[in-house]
């Protein structure tokens, strides 16, 4: 993974089409290369969730083309590698397992992002019937050591029709039901990185499964 650190670094400070066309054929490579390590992870996590069954890397993996039409930021290309591995690949809106590789700013995620307004009501609702089986996740030691909390944009106040009072307040002001786990870029740098990447994404799976079975609901 230090190859491909280095040539995203590169390219924070080369981000335009000319610098980007000369080194084509090395982001091919490494683009295989990363394509190569997330089916080597999937196949990893199998044996933990089965839902991944027949999932590939190509449905996974983000491209690095930046879409500049509505931004300020006009530089072409993201300064990442991302994949995301859930059951429908990266377009899915269920709990997956989320891979960022950036320099200074690596991480792991996991849970739902972005759900539509109807899902993030059923979402507060579950969570909301459930508080004390969704807290024992969110401040289980081995996962808050990685994921501490919740993540993603967050309503000021807690949304009717929830009580301000109850104990999962906090938890309904949020839009997104997602944790992170922020790595340094060395912990790829071990030779053991991706069973360490098994190790801290199968913390996400009780986290993942109680958010599905509600997806899932919505969606069948």
């Amino acid at each position: 993974m230090d190859n491909i650190l280095t040539f995203l670094k590169t390219l924070k400070l080369n981000n335009n089409r000319e610098w980007f066309n000369e080194h084509k054929e090395e982001y091919n490579a490494l683009r295989a290369q990363f394509e190569r390590y997330v089916d080597e992870l999937i196949q990893m996590l199998l044996p933990y969730d089965e839902e991944l069954t027949g999932l590939q890397a190509k449905d996974c993996l983000y491209r690095i083309y930046r879409d500049i039409r509505f931004s300020y930021d006009k530089t072409p290309y993201k300064t990442h590698f991302a994949a995301y591995m859930a059951k429908g690949g990266k377009k899915s809106p269920r709990g997956g397992y989320y891979l960022h590789i950036e320099p200074d700013n690596c991480m792991l995620s996991g849970g739902v992002w972005s759900p539509e307004p109807k899902l993030l009501r059923l979402l507060r609702q579950a969570v909301f019937d459930n508080v004390e089986e969704f807290s024992e996740i969110m401040e289980n030691p081995e996962f808050k050591k990685l994921y501490p909390g919740l993540e993603g944009e967050k309503l000021k106040i807690v949304p009717r029709p929830f009580p301000k009072d109850s104990p999962a307040s906090e938890y309904m002001k949020y839009k997104d039901y997602i944790v992170l786990g922020r790595v340094k870029d060395e912990y790829f740098s071990d030779v053991n990185w991706k069973q360490n990447v098994i190790d801290d994404f199968r913390k996400l799976i009780p986290f993942n499964r109680f958010l599905n079975y509600t997806v899932d609901e919505f969606y069948e």
